[in-house]
């Protein structure tokens, strides 16, 4: 940031350092170097605003600084709270308790911005627009309308100068996080611009809302032959950055109870409704709503479910979701070490994190559901004990993960109140046995065979390279040099694995091969498959199934499969 720039945000600087002094933080300025940013007495900042904040736990500081600077602030402690692999339990806890309190703008203010964004005068856009809102949070405001057409819709209207506000706040904490990085130990230990760097692209993606309204749409798809589920239909023509305008649904939120049992609504059939669309929208598509607390779900008079607000929305790639198919078998399994391979490949392992250690941890986990029946699983114990584990080794997974984990304790906690015997995991289940068959099938597996030459060759590439400039620079310098590869033995593993999977898909091959040769050729003959009274294919399958079956063993005994 220039010095330019820092003078014009001056003012919101000492908002901050006021703010972190009031909350019972205000040893922070001094420790992340803000003093230095603005010239403030030292008194002012480190005074306490009284003795109830001290007496207060610093993830309550927090959140109380927080909710006191504004939307960035709430915005980003929300998306934050979904972390619970980078921060504490302490402090994800409190950050959870996050609530925009925000009044609405005024009416008029929202039909200047309608016209101004859709340039045409608010009665030519709707026949009806009703001026009291009936939401409000943060970012922006939701009014009732009707089109001129007689669609009922609502129209969502992104607050005034929220995004000059958004964009002003990311960059001053960018700058305080690269501070707190060079003085503080803690904060480049939980890689702190990293944090700040992630959660504020998501928050620019909820200030277009265009990007929501192709949300909208593609979750839209998922469901477009389902009756049991209501997605609202974007209305594109009165649609920009800052105005959506969708369907109006109105319906009964999940967690209504009384009103579900008033309306005889089998609550049994809404939570299996709302897991089975979940999982779906996870497994099949692996883009799924990152968001489905009781606010965004609402139950209609006939029992449909209508998902709303999709401003968070999470995705997963084909490996993502290939991991996360791992680690759900593995805990169907009680496989702790499927548990480990599952995280390792998800997240980024520092270097010096004891395997043994996190095996041992995975063994507990293990020990901790071994007994426990599928469906009495506790999926919310088993997410944040695997957070825990993260947490603990400073593993960092990736961000649509975190959100996927969210998304799934969210939906046992909604599932649960319409149905407290209920299990998610019954309905995951299938899922989980159809990605099983999947990735055995003949030819996923030789993909990934292929994908595993690949990356071995990516490997054997690294070594070679490393071979050349070390024996370029024995030549120059001369030097006796000792040498401890490290992870030669697991290298070797991987390489044993590799080519005894090779094996295994070739002699598989051979076999098939010489069989279907010899009964299309005994077919085209016109012959039986005896030879001088010898059953040639009989004997041909017999030795060819001898000899798969000694390679089998041979590489299972080996340990290196």
């Amino acid at each position: 940031m220039s010095l330019q720039t820092r003078v014009n945000y001056i003012n919101r600087y000492r908002e901050i350092a006021m703010q972190f002094s009031k909350s019972g933080l205000g040893f922070l300025i001094e420790e992340i170097g803000l003093d230095r940013v603005i010239s403030m007495p030292r008194r002012i900042i480190l005074r306490q605003q009284n003795e109830e904040v001290l007496e207060k736990t610093y993830a309550e500081r927090i959140r109380i600084f927080i909710e006191e600077m504004g939307t960035t602030f709430i915005k980003l402690g929300q998306i934050a709270s979904t972390r619970a692999d980078l921060l504490p339990p302490d402090l994800i806890r409190e950050l959870e308790k996050l609530q925009s309190h925000v009044a609405p703008f005024p009416a008029e203010e929202a039909r200047r911005l309608i016209e101004e964004s859709l340039e045409a005068p608010i009665d030519e856009l709707f026949m009806i627009f009703n001026d009291k809102p009936v939401g409000s949070a943060s970012i922006g405001q939701v009014h009732r309308a009707m089109l001129h057409t007689g669609e009922d819709v609502a129209v969502k209207i992104q607050r005034p100068n929220i995004e000059k506000t958004v964009r002003t706040d990311l960059e001053i904490l960018r700058h305080l996080a690269v501070l707190a990085e060079s003085n503080l130990e803690w904060a480049r230990n939980y890689q702190v611009t990293d944090m700040i760097e992630e959660f504020s692209d998501a928050l620019i993606n909820e200030l277009d809302y265009t990007i929501e309204a192709r949300n909208v749409e593609r979750i839209g798809k998922t469901h477009k032959n389902d009756s049991k589920i209501k997605i609202p239909e974007i209305y594109w023509e009165y649609s920009t950055k800052n105005i959506m305008v969708m369907d109006f649904i109105k319906g009964v939120p999940v967690n209504n109870l009384v009103k579900l049992d008033e309306m005889g609504i089998n609550r049994s059939d809404v939570a299996n409704t709302l897991a089975r669309a979940i999982f779906q929208q996870i497994f099949e598509e692996g883009y799924f709503h990152g968001d489905p607390h009781p606010g965004n779900v609402s139950v209609l008079e006939d029992g449909t479910l209508a998902f709303l607000d999709f401003g968070m929305i999470g995705r997963l790639t084909s490996d993502l979701k290939n991991n996360f198919g791992s680690l759900l078998i593995s805990l169907m399994r009680k496989d702790s070490g499927g548990v480990v391979k599952a995280i390792v490949k998800m997240g980024v392992v520092p270097g010096d994190v004891s395997m043994r250690d996190l095996n041992r941890e995975a063994e507990i986990m293990r020990d901790k559901y071994y007994d426990v029946p599928l469906s009495k699983l506790n999926f919310s114990d088993a997410v944040n004990d695997l957070f825990g584990i993260a947490n603990k080794y400073k593993i960092k997974l990736p961000q649509d993960f975190t959100i996927l984990a969210k998304t799934l304790l969210t939906l046992e906690s909604v599932v649960s109140q319409l149905d407290p015997d209920f299990s998610i995991m019954d309905v995951a289940e299938p899922f989980g046995k159809a990605l099983l068959l999947e990735r055995y099938n003949p030819k996923n597996l030789l993909n990934f065979q292929i994908d595993e030459i690949q990356q071995l060759g990516t490997e054997l590439r690294e070594v070679t390279e490393n071979v050349h400039q070390f024996t370029k620079g024995l030549k120059n310098q001369n030097l006796p040099i000792e040498i401890d590869v490290k992870g030669r033995s697991q290298f070797s593993k991987h390489l044993d694995r590799v080519i005894n999977r090779l094996s295994f898909s070739i002699v598989l091959l051979a076999f098939s091969i010489v069989m279907v040769g010899l009964i299309v050729g005994s077919a085209i003959l016109g012959e039986g498959s005896i030879i001088f009274r010898i059953p040639i294919i009989e004997i041909a399958a017999i030795f060819a199934m001898g000899m798969f079956a000694w390679l089998l063993w041979s590489i299972v005994k080996s340990g290196r499969f």
